[in-house]
């Protein structure tokens, strides 16, 4: 829905896009004029984000008029480039052609910046909306889970009482399951995939060793999609959890990817079983007690399979909007001409 009115950054505002991410701007101001997305105003950093936030931001505001305002935070990407807050402003008292303008063109805005390094968007309609505690509301509020059900209530106290059994079991404990073989993880297994939770590094593997009967760790760390592949071994199996940070219709977008790779019958029976009866134990431990959400579980052979394009396919599949028409099916062959009846008349 990008480009609806046709308004596009001038020139101007183009060349400043390159050149307000070197870390000394905190804030700048983009209205519409002229039918031209056009920079109206900027603010240098003096401290932290919170600290420059509510006298930079009130500030540029303006009673009754709409506008956008591109605030940079203090968090960088993998790349070192930094993140930004996009801040929507359109007054309960502006005109309602202004705010259905600003409301269109704010996809072209994105886009023309760099939705990738927009980590935050922030509404208001009032002052308050757009302080550091409004924010700070506006992130409490979003994160808030929606209200349950009295089905949805009870399943949520059932889980909470597996849990509750589930924290009882001992680190060495194994047993038997509907869902398969469960082999606890080694500390140092559960700390790296509680840090991916916490969003310490993007990257987990695992392995089991088929002696001990256990789940370590392999490796850990931020690792790029065009890296992916080449950490896939392709002799034995393994468990990935890759957090997968993308655009997709001008939004930015971190998804955790769960991975189980097993490249064929270069692994022996045992450890193609073990992997395949491990799994659902595994993934239920990491969802449910460590709560770390996981958006799509894949299988793959090989690590080649993992391309941005797979993934993007696997996480959004694209949906066909034409049906293929029912195909009537022919009568047999060879059945001969449709026999007349001839009607009978009454008596």
């Amino acid at each position: 829905m990008s480009h609806q009115t046709g308004i596009k950054a001038n020139q101007e505002l183009k060349s400043y896009f390159g050149k307000c991410r070197d870390g000394s701007i905190r804030v700048f101001k983009v209205s519409i004029e002229n039918e031209q997305l056009t920079l109206a105003a900027e603010e240098k950093a003096k401290g932290s984000w919170e600290d420059d936030y509510d006298r930079l931001v009130t500030s540029l505001i303006t009673e009754a008029q709409p506008c956008y305002l591109l605030y940079r935070l203090d968090s960088k990407d993998s790349s070192g480039a930094y993140y930004w807050m996009l801040i929507s402003w359109s007054p309960d008292d502006g005109p309602v052609r202004q705010k259905m303008l600003y409301a269109s063109t704010k996809a072209t805005l994105k886009q023309e910046f760099g939705s990738g390094q927009i980590k935050e968007e922030l509404h208001g309609t009032v002052k308050d909306d757009v302080t550091l505690s409004g924010f700070r509301k506006h992130k409490k509020n979003e994160s808030a889970p929606a209200p349950l059900t009295t089905r949805e209530e009870e399943l949520a106290e059932l889980r909470r009482s597996e849990r509750s059994v589930a924290a009882n079991v001992g680190v060495d404990t194994k047993h038997q399951t509907l869902g398969g073989v469960s082999f606890p993880m080694t500390d140092a297994a559960r700390q790296a995939v509680i840090g991916m939770a916490d969003k310490l590094h993007t990257f987990v593997q695992l392995r089991i060793d088929l002696d001990e009967e256990r789940i370590h760790l392999v490796s850990s760390g931020d690792v790029s999609i065009d890296k992916l592949p080449s950490k896939v071994p392709s002799d034995s199996a393994r468990y990935t959890l890759f957090n997968f940070k993308h655009t997709h219709e001008g939004d930015y977008m971190e998804s955790v990817v769960f991975i189980y790779s097993m490249p064929g019958y270069s692994c022996s029976i045992k450890e193609r079983m073990l992997y395949s009866s491990c799994k659902a134990p595994l993934l239920s431990d990491i969802e449910h007690n460590i709560g770390l959400e996981i958006t799509k579980k894949l299988e793959i052979d090989s690590g080649s399979e993992l391309t941005e394009e797979f993934l993007q396919d696997e996480i959004h599949p694209k949906k066909s909007l034409h049906r293929p028409k029912f195909a009537k099916p022919k009568g047999p062959p060879n059945r001969g001409a449709k026999r007349l009846t001839k009607p009978q008349s009454s008596p």
